[in-house]
């Protein structure tokens, strides 16, 4: 029997929950006032426990030096999850440099100008692109900038962009699922349970490329009439976008360029030079601002605010999930039910995280599961790689299989229909749902055979 904390703790993250699913304010307001009633109602009114709000909030970790440099130590995660906040606050300041820049237009055109703008190789190339970029960035704003440079291109060559559109933003989740860096849910799995960049690549990696390559495979299956009939109509189209035209300062183009690929690298290596995300995502945003002082207040003013509030507010309600023991509960629950059976439970966390994950967004229920998983794995005496591999993989290729599944989606479809392509429920999931079930079984058996 659940506590009057408890209950509360679980009535307000359901509330939130529903507030985010309804979508009639953006969800940070939602998700600050869940932080609130948790703060005020559950911590202070119900368990009279003041220190249990300085516990969640957690300030003083980012005063530590091991939560800048924490070397081979693992940073312990409890309530605001501050390593994915700074992250992924520097990396927004990185990309809207680079956005100013004109690098994901120059790149997007270099891409279909290589390939002397044939559609089918603009939408295997740009399939990959998208893919590749959002193991570093992330997936909202790899659609962000794809999607505009996706629509000019198909009024040029006169072709219908939803194909590409659908297809790129499959591949921005599934590929996501392969780094820490590639989309929200793994940043706050990595943080939280101490894996790195390298870990996400060689657990979930492998099977993320070959699963965006077999789902690339049936969206041409699907989409090769409309695809063909393009690529008939781009050869009488005879005036291309320039690739050059794209760059706007030629001198910042090369600048934020360079800071990418220091950020990568920087990403790639941190298990070894022993610095935080939080420490890359400062170190990139940093610069980005440093080299273009003139333009700081306008790359800080177009920072997604909302979101890192969002993220805020989010980890509180969860972290009075945690605080109130409501998770480890439902942790013990479910170890007594995988005693039994060891080998079901990642399976089950892959279709769960998955099935939810295409319905609700999947960064609260990501938040949610975290601590749920590390005590499933304690209390049942399980590996928790195989369950933090699963929640990955569920959570960001799950999110594919509806429009609403993951913020990519919403920010691809929206920019489509804004541009005059309406991109109905119907229409996308005819495609999206089966090319997601197609490629969550194919991560069933990769984790069924790595883990028996």
């Amino acid at each position: 029997m659940l506590d009057l904390s408890q209950v509360l703790a679980l009535v307000i993250f359901v509330a939130l929950f529903a507030a985010i699913i309804v979508g009639k304010v953006h969800r940070y307001v939602p998700a600050l006032v869940a932080a609130l009633l948790t703060i005020l109602v559950v911590f202070l009114l119900v368990m009279r426990r003041p220190e249990a709000v300085a516990s969640v909030l957690s300030l003083d970790q980012i005063a530590q030096r091991t939560f800048w440099f924490p070397g081979r130590e693992h940073i312990e995660g409890y309530g605001v999850n501050w390593q994915t906040i700074i992250f992924i606050a520097g990396m927004m300041a990185m990309v809207e440099g680079m956005g100013g820049a004109g690098f994901f237009n120059w790149l997007c055109l270099s891409v279909a100008k290589l390939v002397k703008y044939r559609v089918v190789p603009i939408f295997v190339g740009f399939t990959l692109v998208s893919g590749f970029l959002s193991m570093f960035i992330g997936s909202i704003t790899v659609l962000l900038f794809m999607t505009a440079v996706v629509i000019e291109l198909a009024r040029v060559l006169k072709l219908d962009p939803v194909p590409l559109i659908i297809a790129m933003i499959f591949a921005a989740n599934t590929r996501g699922s392969t780094t820490l860096a590639g989309d929200p849910p793994n940043i706050i799995i990595g943080t939280s349970l101490g894996y790195t960049f390298g870990d996400f690549l060689v657990n979930t990696g492998v099977v993320a490329w070959i699963g965006i390559l077999v789902a690339l495979g049936f969206f041409y299956l699907v989409f090769r009439k409309s695809l063909v009939s393009g690529n008939e109509a781009a050869a009488f189209s005879g005036h291309y976008p320039d690739p050059a035209k794209a760059v706007a300062d030629p001198f910042l183009f090369k600048v934020n360029s360079s800071i990418f690929l220091l950020t990568c690298v920087l990403l790639i290596t941190h298990a070894t030079t022993g610095l935080s995300v939080a420490l890359i995502g400062v170190i990139g945003g940093g610069l980005s601002l440093a080299v273009a002082p003139r333009h700081a207040t306008r790359v800080m003013k177009a920072l997604d605010w909302r979101t890192l509030l969002f993220f805020v507010g989010l980890f509180v309600t969860v972290g009075g999930l945690e605080e109130t023991g409501v998770l480890e509960r439902l942790s013990q629950y479910i170890g007594d039910i995988a005693r039994g059976n060891h080998g079901a439970v990642a399976p089950v966390i892959l279709w769960l995280s998955a099935a939810i994950s295409a319905l609700v967004d999947n960064i609260p229920f990501a938040a949610a599961m975290v601590p749920v998983i590390s005590g499933v794995a304690q209390t049942a005496g399980i590996a928790l790689a195989p369950l933090a591999w699963a929640l990955a993989l569920g959570t960001d290729i799950g999110g594919n299989a509806t429009p609403i599944g993951a913020s990519a989606n919403v920010v691809g479809t929206a920019i489509a229909e804004k541009q005059g392509y309406r991109i109905t429920w119907g229409r996308y999931m005819k495609y999206a749902v089966p090319a997601t079930v197609l490629v969550v079984g194919l991560c069933w058996g990769y984790l069924v055979l790595r883990y028996r």
